[in-house]
């Protein structure tokens, strides 16, 4: 099985990045996380992104607030996939970053979730993973399987008490 890389801009994401990290760990999914700027410490991000491949790292993860352009820059000399995560931030919410992930130039995708969506890169960087990893698609079934269980749980104790009941328990 291939290794992610997690790289983010800022030990501020870190909450969000973290969420990713616990997917993984959860699949037991190995990755490298690091910290580095694309704007401020540009040699140290191309070596870093250059290196990725040689190191196992089969899909990157990347997180980034405002201009956000450490996803798009992994993408273009990342030849595997890039997962972006945009950050949510002061000024715009994180739309700002949205669409910085998302609006990459034809031949260049990187494929973006949610603002603050850290839970869902990981569990798409995994899936990934899993188009050539039989065990691994196996844990992602099964992981399937047992949130689809929660919501059958939460629907009964629903119909079992009233929904003030179960409004007033959580």
């Amino acid at each position: 099985m291939g290794k992610v890389g997690i790289v983010m801009g800022s030990d501020s994401d870190m909450p969000v990045m973290a969420k990713a990290a616990q997917m993984l760990d959860k699949f037991g999914i190995e990755y490298e996380m690091t910290i580095i700027s694309a704007h401020r410490e540009p040699d140290i991000f191309f070596e870093w992104a250059k290196a990725a491949e040689g190191k196992g790292i089969k899909v990157i993860i990347a997180g980034a607030g405002k201009a956000a352009h450490l996803p798009g820059m992994c993408a273009a000399i990342f030849p595997l996939p890039v997962i972006g995560i945009p950050m949510k931030t002061s000024d715009l919410g994180g739309v700002d970053s949205l669409y910085s992930i998302v609006q990459m130039p034809s031949g260049i995708p990187v494929a973006t979730v949610a603002i603050n969506g850290g839970a869902n890169a990981g569990i798409l960087a995994a899936k990934i993973l899993a188009a050539s990893d039989g065990q691994l698609l196996a844990k992602l079934k099964a992981y399937s399987e047992e949130m689809k269980n929660d919501v059958v749980k939460k629907a009964e104790k629903l119909e079992d008490m009233g929904y003030q009941e179960y409004l007033a328990q959580m």
